[in-house]
């Protein structure tokens, strides 16, 4: 058992940490969605040649007085530009050159959506402080050594942050889908995609929501774990001190006990074997004998 909780605090430390790293990386890129947009082939004259132009029909193309003709017919004389879009930028390639042509996005959303998008952008800033706040409490739990009560504390204001910052996450994503879907349909004629889809960062925006909530899981299910525990051995200590004529107040013995034990990276429920009082040894003894199974049974 001591095993299995140290590995379910390294494994949500650890989907905290990823999630953490996840959200970052989505936030700051600009591939949430990606596609293309259909803009009509430039003369070859205005990109001195280039292959996604419109070409004349003969070399005097500055000659006013030649007839130009245009082959070029229907979808012939349109070209499919790939652009990406994130919560910063929208960035779109250039014709026949290297690089990207970059908007900010809060420029091209409508102006009644500005508020939804600030709104998200709001709430995924929140969403990655809180995962640091709970990161940071799950370090002070494993890495310090501090009373089992105060570890347990740790351990629950840790998935309280943790679940409060998934789904603060979960609503950012949201707005912000919404928003460039408001925006695709009534953004600028010159930006709006013929074809989109979502990208990369947007995946991993969702997989960070993802390991999130199952480290707020996984911290919220060690805390109860211990904490049941800690109520049936206590709940036994109480039974046996009864059991004894002339036995100290089962409150002292078990403030007493709870006092004398320390969290360390070590499981602090199976370090109990090693505390020892002069005022009742033997009421400490029985309680850390108590088989593993029954644990399991009343967890």
């Amino acid at each position: 058992m001591g095993v299995g909780r140290r590995q379910r605090a390294s494994a949500a430390l650890s989907l905290s940490f990823l999630s953490l790293i996840f959200s970052i990386t989505a936030f700051s890129s600009s591939y949430w969605c990606q596609g293309t947009r259909k803009v009509a082939k430039p003369f070859c004259s205005e990109l001195r040649g280039g292959t996604h132009c419109v070409r004349f029909n003969s070399s005097g193309a500055n000659d006013s007085s030649v007839v130009q003709y245009i082959w070029e017919t229907g979808d012939d004389k349109f070209v499919d530009r790939k652009f990406h879009a994130g919560i910063w930028y929208s960035c779109e390639e250039i014709l026949n050159g290297e690089g990207e042509k970059c908007r900010s996005f809060i420029s091209l959303t409508p102006p009644a959506d500005q508020g939804v998008l600030w709104l998200s952008i709001a709430a995924e800033a929140l969403y990655i402080t809180l995962l640091l706040i709970g990161i940071t409490l799950m370090l002070i739990e494993i890495c310090h050594s501090i009373s089992i009560l105060d570890g347990l504390k740790l351990n629950a204001f840790a998935a309280i942050f943790t679940v409060l910052a998934g789904l603060l996450g979960m609503v950012a994503h949201m707005m912000y889908t919404t928003v460039f879907q408001m925006t695709v349909n009534l953004g600028p004629e010159d930006w709006r995609p013929q074809t989109w889809d979502y990208g990369w960062s947007y995946c991993l925006a969702w997989g960070s929501f993802a390991c999130c909530m199952a480290s707020s899981v996984t911290t919220m299910n060690r805390y109860t774990k211990t904490f049941l525990e800690f109520k049936y051995k206590q709940k036994r200590l109480e039974r046996r001190l009864k059991a004894k004529p002339k036995s100290p107040a089962p409150e002292n013995v078990w403030k007493m006990y709870i006092d004398t034990v320390h969290t360390t990276t070590e499981d602090y429920i199976h370090q109990l074997t090693d505390v020892h009082s002069l005022a009742n040894p033997t009421a400490f003894s029985e309680l850390n004998n108590i088989p593993v199974t029954h644990c399991e049974e009343y967890c």
